[in-house]
């Protein structure tokens, strides 16, 4: 019995003393982002755009207040996107559905985010819709060194005519002086039925591929985040056989990609909603050099889609959907029919 209460004592020593080496340890922690802004359209009409189809045109009063308040709904949800662990605003926050450079620029100039001191990247792209994909950063936490914009090149079988639609955005930089790659992507939508749209989001995702190995030839060791609205869910097959991403982080090799976003799918969790549906269109895929145990330098933490109760639709027929920005031809004051999802990042302060 005497001993049995040693082994008892001392393991209950050994813990103590463990929780109070972990309790030592501190650790810097960011979040980095993905949004799909929901037709963040200005209010004046480009004529090499048609822009006039967007919602924001399509308003017959009142768009510069409506303007003014999706703006403001735009710049409070990315105010509020991992805020409640980090303190902080996001360090980085991928954006898409924007028409063009000067809506970021309205956004990151809101009250909520001025003092943050956001930069921005943005190329325009093809698209004939008008809309673009971004990249929002923290000065103060990270510098981009090299920025590029990757056009997709799709053609119609029949016809041979292109089908324009979004360039993917790289952008390298330092967070906090460690070298980092963010692709930022809007996949070619859903249009005329998953089955028949689904060789666009192949060939998206073989563009995206094809960035990720260029990196990765160049440092096989590189941390690169590839966030978007994919248009797919994590188990389609642009995700599981052309980038090949893995559900396990024991299963992902040393050039190899890792899905956090698909064990929530499995739950049922999703980012967006249509016919009672849910999906998980909108990820954040990191490489295997952010899940090593090391964490000397910054390591993925935890993932996670923001679907806070006011980004909910509390009542309609669209009645737990996220709550969108625009619907039968009105602003409803709503923010987007996606939420954010997120990944945070975190490394041991000494």
């Amino acid at each position: 019995m005497r001993t049995l209460k040693f082994l008892i004592t001392t393991l209950f020593l050994l813990i103590l003393l463990n929780a109070n080496a972990q309790e030592k340890k501190k650790f810097k922690i960011h979040t980095i982002a993905f949004y799909n802004l929901e037709n963040l359209f200005d209010t004046i009409n480009d004529p090499n755009k048609f822009d006039e189809r967007s919602p924001m045109m399509e308003l017959k009063a009142n768009r510069t207040e409506v303007y003014k308040q999706k703006v403001r709904n735009m710049a409070r949800v990315i105010a509020d996107i991992g805020y409640e662990v980090t303190h902080n605003t996001p360090a980085i926050i991928g954006v898409s559905e924007i028409e063009n450079r000067e809506v970021l620029e309205d956004v990151v100039n809101d009250p909520l985010l001025l003092h943050k001191d956001y930069g921005i990247v943005h190329f325009h792209s093809p698209d004939e819709r008008g809309i673009d994909v971004g990249l929002l950063y923290q000065k103060r936490l990270f510098t981009p060194i090299y920025t590029s914009s990757h056009e997709l090149k799709i053609y119609h079988d029949n016809t041979r005519k292109r089908d324009y639609t979004r360039d993917q955005l790289l952008v390298s930089g330092k967070l906090e002086g460690e070298m980092i790659h963010i692709i930022v992507s809007h996949w070619p939508s859903r249009s005329g039925g998953e089955a028949r749209s689904r060789p666009k989001r192949i060939a998206a995702a073989k563009l995206n591929k094809r960035i990720i190995d260029s990196l990765q030839s160049i440092d096989p060791y590189a941390k690169i985040f590839t966030v978007g609205d994919f248009n797919d869910d994590p188990t389609n097959a642009s995700m599981k056989e052309v980038l090949k991403a893995k559900k396990d982080k024991e299963d992902v090799g040393l050039k190899g990609i890792y899905n956090p976003m698909e064990a929530m799918a499995k739950k049922g969790l999703g980012s967006n909603a249509y016919r009672d549906a849910w999906s998980l269109f909108d990820q954040i895929l990191i490489t295997k050099p952010l899940l090593e145990k090391d964490y000397s330098s910054f390591r993925f933490y935890k993932a996670g889609i923001f679907g806070e109760n006011y980004l909910i639709n509390k009542k309609g027929r669209w009645k737990g959907y996220p709550f969108r920005s625009f619907a039968d031809g009105g602003f409803t004051n709503g923010f987007s029919d996606h939420f954010p999802v997120y990944v945070y990042v975190i490394k041991e302060v000494k």
